[in-house]
């Protein structure tokens, strides 16, 4: 998954491009999807004035289960949910998956990974990347 620069949320406008995209091509797809045997858990990417921040809803697991890694501008989370439940059932409606998982993110900014933080709460996980400053360099003659 790649995070783009995307509209801000706060400015009161009609996001008109949005609403073109869902007559044209239907309402976003659902809020967890399967690429074969690893599910990739529902994440939001976005940036305030001085960060960057990635939620991903992880209900369930418990945060010895996953691991997030950041290598230069690519985060990974990734991980395992148990499923508890008897072992033989007849499932009417199936939308949370268990097993492996894995998102990964093309981060739209460089960040300073001494910096990063992650909170786990509320089956949230929460990175907070600070993004970084453009270095100013002085010109001598």
């Amino acid at each position: 998954m790649t995070a783009h620069r995307l509209r801000e949320t706060d400015s009161g406008f009609v996001d008109e491009v949005g609403l073109i995209e869902v007559l044209l091509y239907g309402a976003a797809t659902p809020r967890t999807h399967r690429r074969g045997p690893i599910w990739v858990p529902p994440t939001d990417v976005y940036e305030t004035e001085d960060n960057l921040v990635i939620q991903a809803e992880l209900a369930g697991v418990q945060p010895s289960d996953f691991a997030v890694s950041l290598h230069e501008r690519h985060l990974t989370i990734s991980g395992n949910r148990a499923d508890h439940g008897p072992a033989r059932r007849a499932y009417h409606q199936l939308e949370v998956h268990f097993g492996e998982f894995r998102v990964e993110i093309d981060l739209p900014v460089a960040v300073d990974s001494a910096r990063a933080d992650a909170q786990y709460a509320d089956g949230f996980l929460r990175v907070v990347l600070a993004k970084l400053k453009p270095r100013v360099i002085d010109v001598t003659e």
